[in-house]
């Protein structure tokens, strides 16, 4: 592998700051303390050098979490003033949820007002959708309950700047009222993510019953703010790199690099859950419904590689379309089962959001009984619809409904500095999930083609014509 020199120099660079760094903790080298200090900071210029001529907002949110962390651990007086500038992306991101929220459950619902058309289909991949991604949900609950990656973190030295956490005795009717909204706008602004869902939904339930020509204006105009949405919460993500290098500054001079540990466990369960999710979940679904498991894993290889790499499930779209077609599954079922499933089939996303939002409460020392977490993470499952093509989405809806929770929002600044990480694990599986839920539908439906040969190429025919019609002349 050819790097280039510039790459070559933050690496030696890094080895030289970690070797003085650890030579001087350690007592191997007798150093002033300035030394180890400027070559963090020289290796985090290379770096940032570096990231300039990437251009990739990925790439600069790493390079804010060095930073960050290393002004935290060199400067913590003045890292704790840093705080702002999370505080200030985190207000950004909260007039994201409700209007995405909305805009997609209402394009979602109403935007198929004709499924009374597709049949039995519509209704049997919905219930397959709701049923895999009820799994995932189980399986992040107890893979975060099982490993406590969020506990331990000291949390004394932020006591005094984090928001109070007040314990709300409520009763089974309080917590029954709260989930329907009494006056939408109130619901917005106090950031009730579960009463914009339910309103979203009647709502969408209404459009769909009004004839087309009153229909259509409202779905255009929801399937335009959707599409806003989905920029502004591009344009806001640009700020993530300040928001998490504020954060990560403010966490390590108030204490150190005790959570950064933290965020490393969530990141190996994320990868182990998701791995045990394919393994006991998709797999033997796969074999039930008797599809040819080594087909489609090698048919589907290129989308989810592309859905890893781009962090965005819908820039995969087309080729894992393709991809089902290939291996037998009816183009009228794929066109109909994986643009609906990146609405409802969310399962690498309903499974890191139920870990995150558990990692909150546990570094937060937070108890949640199991019937807290089973409300929280329903919550973010019905909330996460429809965001599966935009990266870093699922931590939008993260933010929003933590804090509608009464649980405090710096752990998740912890979650976003390895999020890119996690990020591409989750879409990944997304693409798995839905490419398995076309063919599963199409064996349901006793339309899955065995032994499925694909036709040839198109451009192949194209230049065999045109080898012809050079001959004739």
């Amino acid at each position: 592998m050819k790097f280039s020199p510039l790459v070559l120099l933050t690496l030696v660079l890094f080895l030289l700051a970690g070797l003085l760094t650890a030579g001087q903790a350690y007592g191997w080298l007798t150093l002033a303390p300035v030394v180890p200090l400027v070559a963090r900071w020289l290796a985090l210029v290379a770096l940032g050098v570096l990231a300039a001529r990437r251009r990739s907002l990925t790439f600069w949110i790493v390079v804010s979490m060095f930073v960050g962390a290393e002004f935290g651990h060199d400067f913590p007086a003045a890292a704790v003033n840093m705080k702002v500038l999370s505080d200030a992306f985190l207000r950004l991101v909260k007039t994201i949820i409700a209007p995405l929220v909305f805009a997609t459950l209402v394009v979602g619902i109403a935007g198929h007002a004709d499924l009374k058309q597709v049949g039995r289909m519509g209704v049997k991949a919905l219930i397959y959708f709701e049923i895999v991604t009820t799994f995932a949900l189980f399986i992040g609950l107890a893979a975060i309950n099982l490993t406590q990656a969020g506990a331990g973190i000291n949390r004394g030295a932020i006591a005094a700047d984090t928001e109070k956490l007040e314990t709300v005795n409520q009763t089974t009717s309080d917590i029954i009222l709260h989930i329907f909204p009494e006056n939408i706008a109130k619901s917005v602004a106090e950031g009730q993510v579960l009463q914009v869902v339910i309103f979203a939904i009647i709502f969408a339930i209404g459009l769909a019953m009004v004839p087309s020509k009153h229909r259509q204006p409202m779905l255009s105009w929801t399937e335009s703010l959707s599409e806003v949405m989905f920029k502004f919460t591009n344009v806001v993500m640009f700020f993530a790199p300040f928001g998490v290098g504020g954060a990560l500054a403010y966490t390590v001079g108030k204490m150190g690099f005790g959570p950064l540990v933290n965020a490393f466990q969530l990141l190996l369960t994320l990868y182990g859950a998701l791995i045990a999710f394919l393994l006991l979940i998709l797999l033997p679904v796969a074999l039930i419904a008797r599809l040819p498991v080594k087909r489609i894993v090698s048919a589907i290889a290129e989308p989810v590689s592309i859905a890893f790499a781009t962090t965005s499930s819908e820039a995969a779209l087309p080729r894992a379309m393709e991809a089902m077609e290939s291996v037998g599954v009816p183009r009228r079922i794929v066109a109909f089962v994986m643009p609906t499933g990146y609405s409802f089939n969310l399962d690498g996303t309903t499974l890191y959001l139920s870990l995150a939002a558990i990692f909150v409460a546990q570094a937060a020392g937070i108890e949640l009984s199991l019937g807290q977490q089973l409300v929280m993470v329903f919550t973010l499952m019905l909330t996460s619809k429809g965001v599966a093509g935009v990266p870093r989405a699922s931590l939008v809806i993260l933010l929003a409904t933590v804090s509608s929770f009464n649980l405090p929002s710096w752990p998740v600044f912890i979650i976003l500095g390895i999020d890119a990480l996690m990020d591409m694990a989750r879409t990944a599986v997304n693409v798995m999930g839905n490419c398995l839920a076309s063919a599963v539908v199409a064996r349901w439906e006793g339309e899955f083609i065995d032994n499925y040969v694909a036709p040839e190429p198109v451009t192949e025919l194209a230049e065999a014509d045109s080898t012809l019609a050079h001959s004739g002349h």
